[in-house]
C-alpha cells in the first residue's frame, strides 16, 4: 500500500510538487494556505485537506514542508500540537523549504529522538518546472531514509542529488542561491547601466550569451525585461534577500569571510525597503531608476 503523504506550503513551488505526488498514485492529504486556489485544484484531483498540522501529522507517513523560511517551518515543528508532539517511530518530515541548516539539524536530532526521520530537500529551477515535474532535489538524510523518499522526490524532480546526512541539503541550497542571486544583482546593474549609457542591450545579450557571461539567469531574466517583462526569473526579491541573509549566517558560521555576502545583501535589502519585496528579480533595475515599458 502507498504511503499516506501530507504537504504544507502551496505555494508558486509546492502546488506543482504536490499535483505531481497526487498524479502518481499517493494518497496527499495538504493543509489549507492563505490563497486556497491551489488547494481546491488539489481537492478537486482527489486530494483531502487537512484542518490542522496536528491532523496532518497523525494522518500521514511522510509530510511534506514548503514554506517561506526557517521561521515558518520552525513553528510548524515546535508549537503546541505540531509535529513533534504528534510525530512517532517511522515518520518522515521532508523540508523542502530553503531554510537554515542548522535549524535542520536540531529538528533531525529531536525528530531521532522520537524515532522519527529529517530530510532536508529544497528544490531549484521554476514554478513552471515544479508543475512539469522537473525540479532539481538537493537532498541531506540518512542514507536508508534518502531510500526510501527516493521514489517521492521522483515525482516532481528531474535531478536528485544526495548530499549527505540532515542539513547537508540545505547547506548545498544556500550556496546555490548565494551564487545564483549575485547574477542576478549582476546582471540587473549592467543592464541599468546599458539604459543610463546608451549602451544597446540587446546587442549586449547577445555577445553575453555567446560567451563566458552566459548562464541560465541571463538567459531566462534578460530577453523578456528587454520586451518590458519583469517576471522572466520568477523568485521573489524578498526570498532572494531571505535566502542571501540565511547564506550569510552560514558563512559566519565556519568563520568564513565572504567579500561579496554583505553588499549582496545590501542590494536585496534596498529592493525590499523600496517596496520591491513581492516583485520578479528583474526588478532589482528599478533600484538603478531604469523603468523598461511594461507590457
Amino acid at each position: 500500500m502507498r504511503e499516506h503523504i501530507g504537504f504544507v506550503g502551496l505555494g508558486l513551488m509546492g502546488h506543482g510538487m504536490a499535483a505531481n505526488i497526487l498524479k502518481n498514485g499517493y494518497p496527499l492529504k495538504a493543509l489549507a494556505h492563505r490563497n486556497r486556489t491551489p488547494l481546491e485544484d488539489l481537492l478537486s484531483h482527489g486530494a483531502t485537506e487537512a484542518a490542522s498540522i496536528e491532523e496532518l501529522v497523525l494522518a500521514s507517513d511522510v509530510v511534506f514542508f514548503c514554506v517561506t523560511g526557517a521561521p515558518q517551518v520552525e513553528d510548524l515543528v515546535y508549537r503546541k500540537n505540531g509535529v513533534i508532539n504528534h510525530c512517532r517511530p517511522g515518520f518522515i518530515l521532508v523540508d523542502c523549504t530553503t531554510s537554515n541548516p542548522n535549524l535542520s539539524r536540531r529538528i533531525a536530532e529531536d525528530l531521532g529522538a522520537e524515532g522519527a526521520h529529517f530530510v532536508d530537500a529544497p528544490v531549484t529551477r521554476a514554478p513552471k518546472d515544479a508543475e512539469a515535474g522537473r525540479l532539481n532535489s538537493l537532498v541531506g538524510a540518512e542514507k536508508s531514509i534518502f531510500e526510501r523518499i527516493e521514489p517521492l522526490l521522483a515525482c516532481y524532480s528531474e535531478h536528485i542529488v544526495h548530499f549527505g546526512p540532515p542539513g547537508a541539503g540545505h547547506s548545498a541550497k544556500l550556496i546555490n542561491n548565494f551564487i545564483s542571486c549575485g547574477y542576478t544583482a549582476l546582471i540587473a546593474e549592467g543592464i541599468s547601466l546599458c539604459f543610463k549609457a546608451g549602451v544597446d542591450a540587446r546587442a549586449l545579450y547577445e555577445v553575453m550569451s555567446a560567451g563566458g557571461a552566459d548562464s541560465g539567469v541571463l538567459r531566462k531574466m534578460v530577453p523578456p525585461l528587454l520586451q518590458g517583462d519583469l517576471t522572466g526569473h520568477k523568485f521573489t526579491l524578498s526570498n532572494a534577500c531571505k535566502d542571501v541573509g540565511y547564506f550569510k549566517e552560514f558563512a559566519d558560521g565556519f568563520g568564513f569571510e565572504s567579500y561579496l555576502a554583505e553588499s549582496l545583501l545590501t542590494t536585496y535589502r534596498a529592493a525590499v525597503e523600496a517596496g520591491l519585496g513581492e516583485k520578479m528579480m528583474a526588478s532589482l533595475v528599478h533600484l538603478h531608476g531604469c523603468y523598461p515599458p511594461q507590457k
